[in-house]
C-alpha cells in the first residue's frame, strides 16, 4: 500500500502493519490509522505517520531508552480498548519534540500499543513525576557558517 507523506513523499508500507488508534490521538480524534516509519538504521526514533493526512506525523521513541525506570499506570479499561490481556506485552512510545537544543518526550501522554493486534491508545497521565517536555537528550550545536563578504 502506498501512502502520501509531506516529509518523505510517497512511501510503500505493508497494510498489515497499520496501527489503529480507535479514539485517535489527543487533538486529532479523527486520525486513527498510523504507520510507524523507520528512516535510518539507528532504530531509536521513528515517524508515526498518519495514513490519511500526509501532513500529520510525529517523531516517537521508546521512552525507556532515555528513562529506564519509566512506568505508567494502565487501567484495565485502557487494556480492553486495545484488546491486550497483559500490560507487560504492550509497546510504549512517546511523542518527541525539539525544544531549543534539547529533544524532549511527552511522558504524560504515552502511546500504548498492542503490537500483536496493532491497536493503540494515547493515555493522559496525571502523574506529576512526568511532564509533556521531559528532557531526553541534548542536540549537538550546529556550526554557524559566516556569510561571505562581497566586494
Amino acid at each position: 500500500m502506498q501512502i502520501q507523506t509531506s516529509r518523505f513523499g510517497t512511501v510503500e508500507i505493508d497494510k498489515k502493519r497499520i496501527t489503529t488508534f480507535p479514539k485517535g490521538l489527543v487533538g486529532f480524534p479523527k486520525c486513527q490509522r498510523f504507520a510507524l516509519i523507520q528512516t535510518n538504521d539507528e532504530g531509536v526514533f521513528f515517524w508515526l505517520q498518519s495514513v490519511d493526512r500526509p501532513e500529520l506525523a510525529f517523531v516517537v521513541c521508546d521512552p525507556r531508552i532515555f528513562v529506564p525506570d519509566y512506568r505508567i499506570p494502565v487501567k484495565q479499561e485502557d487494556l480492553e480498548v486495545i484488546e491486550l490481556d497483559d500490560a507487560e506485552q504492550a509497546q510504549v512510545l512517546v511523542i518527541v519534540n525539539k525544544v531549543e537544543n534539547m529533544l524532549t518526550g511527552n511522558l504524560q501522554g504515552p502511546l500504548i500499543v498492542n503490537a500483536r493486534k496493532l491497536l493503540g491508545k494515547q493515555l493522559v497521565l496525571s502523574d506529576k513525576r512526568y511532564t509533556t517536555r521531559h528532557p531526553l537528550m541534548p542536540l549537538a550545536p550546529r556550526a554557524v557558517v559566516p556569510a561571505s563578504k562581497t566586494a
